[in-house]
């Protein structure tokens, strides 16, 4: 028996991301123009290349919009299985976008340690650092919440570029404090540009990792797999459960598993068996959106 999540469900899912999205597109472009200004203002590389960070959040978040009406689509003729894998290679287009900001950021910083400039208005620097935290944690939270209430991975990929920006805006904070307290110090800028760069080669190889393992058929981890077979085991009438395989398509999991009942229930019972099995996994499963149960006797023999 095959069954896949509600087209309710998927209505909630684009209504949620197009929200929150649009939200983050906003707050991004402000922080992208507030930073990008006054770390040219002040001279201060790191505030600037951390505004290239918030402008790079603000294209992902312009993906996403784009994105989300293509992989939300229905099942199809010549895509039975859905369109999400469309939402994987998008957030592995955000991981390589994040990745080569990171290296013209970091090419940015090595020329500046060469032609130093000298800081200008420091304690506006240090306040957009500050707003930056706080508005990308705030940004973070929220947009993890939303991805994993309506279990779209690619919300919580793009909250991790929210926090690697709030992240990113510590080392220009303390860079402008060092440089108050020790004007000479000009290499503490092109440093903590450096230290920026290093937070978003960690979040892009993060996303792109995941994202890839996925487009090449990785399976659900071990703790997902553990909690699908304890759902199906649960059930009063399954003796056993085997042939347990997972994949991702998109945002949830499809799941293909054989189950073990009494050889004389009937064909009606084995069906009602697997009804409740699949209804379990979709409602109570670690992001599962596609289930198939085949249904076999228990003769004593072991599985093939």
């Amino acid at each position: 028996m095959a069954a896949a999540e509600t087209t309710e469900r998927v209505q909630v899912r684009e209504r949620t991301i197009r929200n929150v999205t649009l939200v983050t597109l906003g707050a991004n472009l402000g922080l992208a123009g507030t930073k990008l200004a006054l770390g040219s203002a002040g001279a201060n590389q790191a505030l600037f290349a951390d505004g290239i960070h918030s402008l790079s959040d603000a294209l992902t978040d312009g993906l996403v919009l784009l994105g989300a009406p293509l992989w939300s689509a229905p099942p199809d003729e010549d895509h039975p299985h859905g369109h999400g894998r469309i939402e994987t290679f998008s957030t592995l287009i955000i991981g390589v976008l994040l990745a080569a900001v990171g290296v013209g950021l970091i090419w940015r910083a090595f020329e500046t340690f060469v032609t130093p400039a000298p800081a200008r208005h420091g304690r506006w620097v240090f306040a957009a650092a500050l707003l930056s935290i706080a508005v990308n944690e705030g940004l973070y939270r929220w947009s993890v919440r939303e991805g994993r209430r309506v279990r779209a991975p690619i919300l919580i990929a793009n909250a991790w570029h929210h926090r690697s920006d709030g992240l990113s805006s510590l080392p220009v904070a303390l860079s402008v404090v060092l440089r108050l307290v020790r004007p000479e110090w000009t290499f503490v800028d092109p440093l903590a540009a450096m230290l920026v760069s290093l937070v978003i080669f960690k979040a892009a190889w993060e996303i792109s990792r995941e994202a890839v393992n996925q487009l090449i058929d990785g399976g659900a981890s071990e703790e997902a797999r553990r909690a699908i077979e304890a759902l199906v085991t649960a059930h009063p009438d399954v003796h056993g459960m085997h042939a347990l395989r997972t994949r991702h398509i998109g945002s949830g999991l499809q799941v293909d598993l054989h189950i073990q009942v009494a050889p004389e229930l009937t064909v009606q019972r084995g069906h009602d068996i697997a009804h409740d099995i699949t209804d379990a996994l979709l409602d109570k499963g670690p992001d599962v959106a596609n289930v198939l149960v085949h249904v076999e006797p228990d003769d004593g023999h072991p599985p093939d």
